[in-house]
């Protein structure tokens, strides 16, 4: 928190707008959509998961059909495929971005063709908050008329050439989790390109309910539309958004400089200066799974917190019969890919905490040269 939150909360109380629309909800989504630009068309609704479940009822997916969905994810880009009765089909991650790679995507397409099942679209992430190689993906989802869903969670603020992520692909989705750049303690967006559907998205996400006097309904909807209380959070949220993303970065910046001279150990960065991070997340590859272990356990002993990367979707229990398309990147990345702390309110006690650990085992595992001081 930090902005006018509360103002927008209580002008929802003192009005009696409580329910899931009122000025706070038209208000949030203007907001977004004069952020991103690019003539977006913004619905509000409850969950970036819920976002994805509409693309994909938007686009018509049910059962028998197909949707290609990168593999190194959080489970929630991959679920709504299921709630439709698709099958994912999981692709590879790319070394650079570690999003979706695009060979391995045609590759997918191409065999997919051949069995003689077209793709309903395809789900690609900004993984932790850095953009995927938009140009090439695009390329192929045209070559092929395939849709491409831009799983932009954890990247409101982020930019592609300049270009907002949220307004690279057919349709995108934002979340607003706690865990978030911004937050409305849950809550989420879809990103389309016109009115019309967005029209259609908020009659999915208000229970589709026909226009006539009485209740009926002649299509499945859904309780997916965000509160007016929630939406004044992220009205307050969105005045205090790039100061969000400069502190992010800021963060990855303090690694960049503790881990300046260290061996074996990569920071998470923009491959090239067409790429603009919010980093929502600072992550590091260590040389090994013993390694990046090793720092886990280190930084769990002095009560900070770390966690892997994500573990990829294909080697998931509940997903490891689904079909898979590319090499060992994402898996590769899953062993020795760390999570470090990146909140916007860290403080400098938290970080002289955190570059003492970080330094103190550096140098216990001789991965600072011999004359680099701790401190």
């Amino acid at each position: 928190m930090g902005g006018r939150e509360q103002h927008y909360v209580a002008e929802a109380f003192k009005t009696n707008w409580i329910a899931p629309l009122g000025p706070n909800v038209q208000g949030f989504e203007e907001d977004l959509e004069e952020y991103l630009g690019n003539n977006a068309s913004v619905t509000a609704l409850i969950s970036g998961t819920a976002a994805l479940h509409l693309a994909l009822v938007l686009l018509g997916t049910g059962p028998g059909d197909e949707v290609i969905c990168q593999s190194m994810t959080f489970s929630a880009s991959a679920n709504p495929i299921v709630y439709q009765g698709a099958t994912p089909v999981f692709v590879d991650s790319e070394p650079y971005t570690w999003n979706l790679c695009p060979q391995a995507l045609e590759e997918a397409i191409k065999d997919r063709l051949a069995k003689g099942k077209k793709p309903k679209a395809v789900i690609a992430v900004h993984l932790y908050g850095m953009p995927f190689m938009a140009d090439e993906i695009r390329a192929v989802t045209t070559r092929y008329d395939i849709p491409l869903l831009e799983d932009a969670a954890e990247a409101l603020g982020s930019r592609y050439k300049n270009q907002p992520c949220g307004t690279l692909g057919d349709m995108a989705v934002l979340s607003f989790n706690g865990n978030k750049l911004i937050t409305t303690s849950g809550g989420g967006a879809l990103v389309t390109p016109t009115s019309e559907l967005k029209e259609r998205a908020v009659f999915f996400a208000s229970q589709a309910r026909d226009p006539a006097p009485h209740y009926q309904h002649s299509q499945i909807g859904y309780n997916y539309r965000l509160s007016n209380v929630s939406a004044g959070i992220g009205r307050g949220q969105m005045e205090v958004l790039n100061k969000h993303i400069a502190l992010r970065r800021d963060m990855h910046n303090f690694y960049a400089d503790c881990f300046r001279d260290a061996q074996n150990i990569r920071l998470f960065s923009e491959p090239h200066a067409g790429l603009y991070s919010n980093h929502w997340l600072s992550c590091i590859t260590t040389d090994s799974y013993p390694g990046r272990e090793k720092l886990r356990l280190a930084l769990e002993k002095e009560n900070i917190e770390s966690r892997p990367l994500w573990k990829p979707m294909h080697l998931q229990p509940i997903f490891k019969d689904m079909p898979y398309y590319g090499g060992k990147i994402a898996e590769k990345l899953s062993l020795t890919g760390l999570c470090l702390p990146s909140g916007s309110n860290l403080t400098d006690s938290d970080r002289h905490r955190i570059r003492e650990t970080l330094m103190n085992w550096l140098m216990s595992c001789h991965f600072l040269p011999r004359h680099q001081t701790v401190f």
